[in-house]
């Protein structure tokens, strides 16, 4: 923690962040919710880092605690342990008055539900957030909203009242709110659940807009085509996240699995030229490539070798040897600047494969193709 604390009653300075300071950072988060029944735990010791400029999608299935986490960042609920820190800035540990501040200033909510307020007009719906904050004079406060409006395409309609607007339109109006006090950090909850799927796509193009121009985007979703397109997913399975890079690499696997190999995921590390896998040699684990990348030779007869591919993050290899229960048909090499794997050790990997068909078939595929390119890269040699 820095002794100099940031107060929530400044903006925060996007400047200060970078790739290796994180805007938002979660520790050990827990959520636990009491009922006549018992108790529920939400969320379950999570720990998370995201990143200024960042257009990151929340998915999981109902119930997985995407919408609970999201609330816990905003400050919209407090965690019954552990902590949330945005902008540096404590946010579980704000008053009521300090939270209704540092939200004002430094957070846009978009909600599923629009909340438009039905007795305003859109343009002083949008109005409102500045009139609390008192962060423009009442002329530009006007001409902010305006503006806002005509960025969602809306401006022609800023004095109608939101019921005579479709679900999309108002939406949009949702965003431009969102935006009243020009904060650098935008959350939007199921933002497309109530739209169809050019309204929802136009939204997301929307968002995509802001982040380019320096916005952070953090957005709860269900629609598994435009979790396809943020830069950046954030897996929920059970009121726990899912490695990113189990995620990306086997997109098949169920989030129950993808959370079952997190749990048992071992990350490693090498130097450049260092061998993962050797020739000749068994291999018992499934590798997936976090940073840095490898080369796969192989090593010929007379002590030449062939390079056949060079691998980059997200892909993974390992898996010809352990499908195919043999010693490594090449070698597996660290590349110039070393490689960061995270390794699943046969048995898991077995086990996995056993429990999603999809996956299997997946993985045969692979097996195949790449064990045809290796005995081409050979000259037919098999």
């Amino acid at each position: 923690m820095a002794k100099n604390k940031p107060s929530p009653y400044n903006v925060i300075n996007l400047q200060e962040y970078d790739s290796q300071r994180p805007l938002i950072q979660v520790r050990k988060l827990v959520k636990t919710y009491k009922s006549v029944a018992g108790e529920f735990t939400v969320l379950k010791g999570i720990d998370a880092d995201l990143y200024a400029g960042e257009f990151i999608g929340v998915i999981g299935r109902s119930g997985s605690g995407k919408s609970t986490l999201v609330n816990m960042l905003t400050g919209i609920d407090r965690p019954t342990s552990g902590e949330v820190l945005v902008g540096g800035v404590e946010v579980n540990k704000l008053s009521e008055g300090q939270l209704a501040a540092w939200r004002g200033l430094n957070v846009g909510i978009v909600f599923q539900f629009f909340q438009l307020l039905p007795t305003l007009t859109l343009l002083e719906n949008i109005m409102l957030p500045m009139d609390f904050c008192h962060r423009y004079s009442l002329r530009q406060r006007r001409l902010r909203a305006l503006e806002l409006l005509k960025l969602v395409e809306l401006e022609e309609h800023a004095y109608k009242l939101p019921s005579s607007i479709s679900g999309g339109q108002q939406q949009r109006v949702a965003i431009a709110r969102a935006l009243a006090n020009d904060p650098p950090i935008v959350f939007a909850d199921e933002p497309t659940g109530n739209l169809d799927s050019k309204t929802a796509e136009t939204v997301f193009h929307l968002f995509d807009g802001l982040v380019a121009q320096g916005k952070t985007i953090i957005m709860v979703t269900h629609d598994t085509t435009l979790a396809k397109l943020v830069k950046r997913t954030v897996l929920l399975a059970d009121g726990e996240i899912v490695n990113n890079w189990v995620f990306r690499a086997l997109p098949t696997l169920s989030p129950d699995l993808m959370l079952k190999a997190t749990k048992e995921i071992e990350v490693l590390r090498f130097n450049p030229g260092q061998p993962v896998i050797q020739q000749g040699q068994p291999s018992n684990n499934f590798y997936i490539i976090t940073s840095g990348g490898v080369e796969v030779v192989f090593r010929q007869a007379d002590g030449s070798e062939i390079v056949i591919t060079h691998m980059d993050p997200t892909q993974y290899f390992g898996e010809i040897e352990l499908v195919q229960d043999r010693s490594a048909i090449a070698t597996v090499r660290a590349g110039e600047s070393g490689v960061e794997v995270i390794a699943l050790d046969h048995q898991e990997f077995e086990q996995l494969l056993a429990e999603s068909d999809v996956t299997r078939q997946a993985i045969a595929d692979v097996v195949r193709k790449r064990t045809d390119e290796n005995i081409e890269a050979r000259g037919g040699q098999s």
